[in-house]
């Protein structure tokens, strides 16, 4: 009996960090329409949704505690713990980046600049790391996280072309430097958050084989 609810304890905290997983890419998905399309009401509604991810959060946490102190898990039962405790917490600084990209329609007057075409791949790339380094999480599937990981170089690549496209027009026409400004920011949330993903897959790894690395 105290076995089984040890397991159903485990299984619970996987959950939680999925559940967590589906809300920070409802977020960051619904931020990223918002700011293209500046879809005010979107981005209130996003911005709504953060009191929810904190007490999933807080669950999980007190998840971790109780499992630590109560049942003093074990190899790999200890490994799911402490790799849940750190997903859940890349997940939620994911959170915090989108809902300060879900801020950005709000301060925006106007049209954009320029077409957000490479930003917008951006977000895609990384959007699909995070779907992916959650599916590796919930199969532990070491080689879809190396391969959801090596994409970062992508975001990268359009991160520093977008920024020197901006700063060139920045040069050139100071009027739009409030908006550009915005933009920097935007691309600078991105990237960000395909490394959170990125320090989710190397969870999946450490959850999976034991070994501790480094992906981007």
């Amino acid at each position: 009996m105290v076995r089984e609810r040890y397991l159903q304890q485990l299984d619970l905290l996987k959950k939680s960090v999925l559940s967590l997983g589906e809300m920070s890419e409802l977020i960051f998905r619904d931020s990223m329409e918002a700011v293209i399309d500046l879809n005010v009401e979107l981005a209130r509604k996003t911005l709504a949704l953060e009191p929810e991810v904190n007490k999933l959060e807080e669950n999980i946490e007190a998840s971790v505690f109780d499992l630590l102190a109560l049942q003093q898990p074990m190899a790999s039962d200890l490994r799911l713990v402490v790799s849940a405790l750190k997903i859940s917490a890349d997940l939620k600084r994911i959170v915090g980046l989108s809902i300060n990209i879900a801020k950005i329609p709000g301060k925006f007057e106007g049209g954009h600049i320029k077409p957000l075409i490479d930003t917008k791949k951006m977000a895609d790339i990384a959007a699909n790391m995070l779907e992916n380094s959650l599916k590796a999480f919930e199969t532990q599937d070491v080689e879809l996280a190396r391969g959801t990981a090596s994409r970062d170089e992508e975001v990268d690549r359009l991160f520093y072309a977008v920024w020197v496209e901006l700063i060139e027009m920045m040069a050139k026409d100071t009027s739009i430097i409030s908006k550009a400004t915005y933009l920097l920011f935007l691309i600078r949330y991105i990237e960000r958050i395909a490394d959170h993903c990125c320090n989710v897959c190397e969870s999946v790894v450490y959850l999976a084989t034991a070994e501790r690395i480094k992906l981007n």
